[in-house]
């Protein structure tokens, strides 16, 4: 189990480049910006082709947690190198990270949490799992099925659309305040509030 020393390491899935930014594959990447914007810090590059952010998340006491947030700059089909290279550097137990992501099979604007379990098609996730095994928990954020022939690759590669953008400020909140909660009380509370 968790060494409470270590901190916990929040992976924001997504690829680097302004082109990607609003991309429905993106939303780990706005999580944790957000995540970044609520304890003040800038991220920085790191060794490990990752942008960090180094920090505590939760209220003060013992619920207070140190934290790493993470942006790979490998595109997400690589994920799983910068990710490994960060847990090795700040000696987290993979139960302490938690990767944020875009998920096809969840309608749009809903989360899930879970720990461990398979890829489902995600190749970030594919990579993660390759790397380090798949005992690492998922926040995983809705973004539904692409419409009519559009191929997945596409749709994932798009912004979101206009009507998804009137509730995307109010889904990337959401989901931050789940990995809050995640970290600070525990997976069962945190999917009794947030598995919508």
């Amino acid at each position: 189990m968790s060494d409470d020393a270590a901190p916990w390491l929040i992976v924001g899935l997504g690829n680097p480049g302004a082109e990607y930014a609003g991309n429905r594959h993106n939303i780990g990447f706005m999580v944790v910006d957000l995540l970044a914007d609520r304890i003040r810090g800038k991220f920085k590059a790191h060794k490990a082709r990752a942008q960090v952010v180094e920090g505590r998340i939760g209220p003060p006491g013992p619920a207070n947690r140190r934290v790493v947030l993470a942006k790979p700059m490998s595109f997400m089909n690589l994920s799983g190198g910068p990710v490994t290279a960060l847990r090795d550097f700040y000696k987290v137990p993979v139960d302490r990270i938690v990767a944020v992501h875009d998920e096809l099979d969840i309608d749009y604007p809903t989360l899930r949490l879970k720990l461990g379990g398979g890829d489902n098609g995600h190749n970030g996730l594919k990579s993660m799992t390759k790397a380090m095994g798949a005992e690492y928990h998922r926040v995983r954020c809705g973004i539904g099925r692409p419409p009519g022939r559009m191929q997945v690759a596409d749709f994932v590669l798009k912004d979101f659309s206009s009507a998804e953008r009137k509730e995307l400020d109010w889904f990337v909140d959401r989901a931050a305040d789940a990995v809050e909660c995640l970290i600070a009380e525990g997976l069962e509370r945190a999917q009794s509030a947030y598995n919508s």
